[in-house]
């Protein structure tokens, strides 16, 4: 792909951008925000925004502007959604003003006025007598929501008038999506408020009995043979689940600041969202020089002070932080001496204020990702490692291997490439270890090796400066024995040891020619970078170890969790339909099912989404 031309550097900024759904904001030189929007997939989305050809008039001229770009990440496209109209009712992008409207959100209305009630859409105000259900995101997810519902439980939705003046049954009868109570005699008033029960009870959210009585109809359907009418009922749970999705971008009442924390050797990045009136209306991310050897905690604790007593900052009757801080109560009277009635400062919620705690959280993480892959950030760090090694000249490309297996089993080695951007994921490569003794990490080191640069030696890709080598001076012992069989000379092995107790902070590291050892300090960004690179092979092999362990065992994603077992795994598929279905859950809807704790619904959850 290549990018119009821009101040904003977004070939850096777009290769570590997640593929998470979220919402973006652009902002001009000034800071000032330009445009706000939601993705499915952020990093596909921002990307279509740098094309070099296809872009109207207008959206170059708002890329011309962009000088820097904001993401909030959530747990579904439809939190996203609701996200993005917070903000823009709240910040007046410019360019959202232009090609959006600023409606209000759509219900689902049921009347209560007579024997046969109606269910429909209605946007606007709310004063007919019956109940409403809501808000939508769209008026689209609130009609597709209207077809599934005339589908399953035959409600009419036609007009008051349209209800009054029939004679005989209209088509909605005739393809089956009414059960016909304009005309006497179709339907009894009894079965007809038995419908529209089942309707309300869907909508409140009590619709366990609705599905496991599809789940069950599919499980027949299945056995019967009868596969067409199983994948129906399959299609059906999944489209329930998804209208019936849980959101914590919208919730029912309260203010609150809620901070997330992620540390990594190198940096630290603190999220905070903003709650009011039960709606996230914003979010900002902060990147504190601190020192990762302190616990989050500590950073929370010293950052929340400076945070409102530094400046003239609104105080919300809620502070959510991700940790137990010590000083917590300290924190909460000082606030409530400041702000004039009571704070509570927590950390151990449940509900909607846990949604807003993972989602802060979430956010913290891929922010700091997206900061230490920042380009000058990581240049620098090479000039840095260049320093330490004593170079001629700052490494170009490295590679780093790693091993994982399960107790020898579905061995797999991985070598990552990092250049000058950071890192290069499309050289990124994995080998299957076939041939030598179950748990021989030398072995496997070997011949990872020995496939990765023989191919090299023979002209099929390029030889790094520097190898790295996860482990201690027999892994870098295999790693030098490789190259000299080679005869590659101009690379440069060296090990990276775990110190001390294996704390981060600590590694030593090997070089391969002498065999001496180079301690650096916590603080180095040398040593970040190759903590990053070590770090990144380890999470690349054991991604690669999973992949290949579960074809072997020709298992679903779901045995490889602890904790399922047939029975569970028989309740989740008939619940949501499908291994899809259950991928596509949040945490909230897993733990739903009758035979899932919470505690389990997020490690499913987890396994579903390694990424997050």
């Amino acid at each position: 792909m290549t990018y119009l031309p821009t101040g904003f550097d977004a070939r850096a900024f777009l290769a570590q951008l997640t593929t998470c759904p979220g919402i973006y904001q652009m902002f001009d030189a000034d800071g000032k925000i330009l445009y706000v929007g939601k993705a499915k997939s952020l990093k596909n989305r921002v990307s279509s925004y740098f094309r070099n050809s296809g872009l109207s008039t207008k959206t170059q001229a708002l890329v011309a502007r962009i000088a820097d770009i904001q993401v909030t990440v959530t747990s579904s496209e439809t939190e996203a959604l609701l996200l993005e109209q917070n903000l823009i009712k709240n910040e007046r992008p410019p360019y959202n003003i232009l090609l959006r409207d600023d409606k209000s959100y759509p219900y689902i209305f049921v009347s209560d006025r007579d024997s046969y009630p109606a269910v429909c859409f209605n946007r606007g105000a709310r004063h007919k007598g019956g109940r409403y259900f809501g808000p939508f995101p769209s008026s689209g997810a609130v009609r597709e929501s209207l077809s599934l519902l005339q589908k399953i439980f035959r409600v009419r939705q036609c007009e008051e008038s349209f209800f009054r003046n029939r004679s005989r049954p209209c088509l909605q009868y005739q393809i089956n999506r009414c059960s016909g109570p304009c005309v006497e005699g179709l339907v009894s008033p009894e079965d007809y408020a038995r419908d529209v029960r089942h309707t309300t009870m869907f909508l409140e959210g009590k619709n366990t009995a609705i599905l496991q009585e599809l789940g069950e109809a599919m499980e027949q359907a299945s056995v019967a043979l009868e596969f067409e009418k199983a994948a129906a009922y399959r299609d059906q749970i999944s489209a329930l689940q998804k209208i019936q999705e849980q959101q914590y971008v919208t919730g029912m009442s309260g203010d609150a600041d809620v901070f997330g924390i992620a540390c990594q050797p190198g940096g630290v990045s603190l999220h905070v969202l903003f709650v009011r009136a039960g709606r996230v209306v914003g979010s900002k991310s902060i990147h504190p020089k601190v020192s990762v050897e302190e616990a989050e905690a500590d950073i929370l604790s010293a950052f929340l002070g400076q945070w409102y007593f530094g400046a003239q900052r609104e105080i919300p009757d809620q502070v959510i932080v991700s940790y137990e801080m010590s000083d917590s109560q300290a924190l909460a009277k000082a606030l409530m001496k400041k702000h004039g009635r009571k704070v509570v400062v927590s950390h151990n919620v449940r509900g909607e204020r846990a949604g807003w705690q993972r989602l802060a959280q979430t956010n913290a993480r891929q922010q700091l990702n997206g900061w230490l892959a920042n380009k000058q950030n990581v240049y620098n760090r090479f000039l840095a490692l260049q320093e330490v090694l004593g170079l001629e000249g700052p490494p170009v490309r490295m590679e780093c291997f790693d091993i994982s297996h399960s107790a020898g089993e579905a061995t797999v080695a991985s070598c990552v490439v990092f250049d000058r951007n950071g890192p290069l994921k499309s050289d990124y490569r994995t080998f299957n270890i076939k041939g030598v003794t179950a748990g021989d990490d030398y072995a496997a080191m070997r011949q990872a090796l020995e496939r990765r640069y023989t191919r090299l030696k023979t002209g099929e890709g390029m030889l790094p400066d520097i190898l790295f080598i996860d482990g201690g001076k027999g892994q870098v012992r295999q790693a030098t024995g490789i190259l000299e069989l080679l005869q590659i000379t101009e690379v440069l092995v060296i090990g990276v040891a775990k110190g001390p107790n294996r704390r981060a902070g600590l590694e030593v590291l090997i070089m391969g020619e002498s065999g001496d050892d180079i301690s650096l300090a916590g603080d180095s960004p040398a040593l970040h970078l190759v903590q990053h690179i070590r770090d990144e092979a380890h999470r690349f092999a054991i991604t690669g170890h999973r992949a290949r362990r579960g074809k072997v065992r020709k298992q679903s994603r779901l045995e490889e969790i602890p904790g399922i077992g047939p029975k569970r795994r028989r309740e989740l598929l008939r619940h949501f339909g499908s291994i899809r279905g259950i991928g596509q859950a949040s945490i909230e809807e897993i733990a739903k099912v009758s035979t899932i704790s919470r505690t389990l619904a997020e490690e499913i959850y987890a396994a579903f989404h390694p990424e997050i």
